[in-house]
């Protein structure tokens, strides 16, 4: 179910002008969550799923609960990231919005606390314009257990979405962000529009905006 909050009309990005659209991918882009897959195929499912809901309903610190579920795929078998790519599903509604909005001349951009290994693929897949995630470390063919670089954390989503909205030209004011995290809250208040998808309570209570469906084109009912 769609539920709108009333906002000053001016704020709400248009249609009738490019914007920019990012989203988070686990659960939001994507049905599932990666991280929790990969716990699954290293028998770990359900410890690392615990983590994910708590960190997702911003409960824990997110760099510190991913390094923890991180360390228990270490051993993980590289391929593995290609049974996870063919088993998840974009969520209903995604390529047909993301198809809409680049006919109107909006860019969309994904911001993942998951990993590239899986985030690349997905993006190509669904022709994605800008796109952030997490790296793996890895030796002999497994995973060491070790998250290279630094982790996208709720800050590094907004920066994103702020980077590039400016790379476009374009004001915070004419773009959206969508997301069911905690992580993704302070993308969901800077934008013009933001969007609580199917969210976790925190961030149903918090977003200005909730979509209840888990149909990703009736982004575009907001924007008409």
């Amino acid at each position: 179910m769609l539920e709108e909050e009333t906002l000053n009309a001016a704020t709400v990005p248009t249609l009738s002008h490019p914007g920019l659209l990012v989203m988070d991918v686990d659960s939001t882009l994507i049905d599932e969550e990666v991280i929790d897959e990969l716990g699954v195929a290293a028998g770990v499912g359900d410890r690392i799923a615990s983590v994910t809901a708590r960190a997702m309903n911003g409960e824990l610190d997110f760099r510190d609960a991913l390094r923890a579920r991180v360390a228990l795929l270490k051993d993980l078998p590289i391929s593995m990231f290609d049974d996870v790519y063919h088993a998840v599903h974009f969520t209903n509604g995604a390529l047909a919005l993301i198809d809409a909005l680049h006919d109107y001349g909006w860019k969309i951009g994904v911001v993942s606390g998951g990993f590239h290994e899986v985030v690349d693929r997905l993006a190509s897949d669904a022709n994605i314009d800008y796109w952030i995630a997490n790296r793996l470390e890895t030796a002999g063919g497994r995973l060491t257990g070790r998250v290279l670089g630094d982790i996208v954390t709720k800050d590094v989503k907004l920066e994103s979405l702020r980077t590039w909205a400016g790379r476009m030209g374009v004001s915070m004011a004419q773009t959206v962000a969508v997301g069911d995290g905690a992580n993704d809250l302070p993308m969901i208040h800077a934008a013009g529009l933001g969007v609580a998808f199917c969210a976790k309570p925190k961030v149903q209570q918090e977003a200005p905006h909730r979509l209840n469906e888990r149909d990703l084109i009736k982004i575009l009912d907001f924007l008409r």
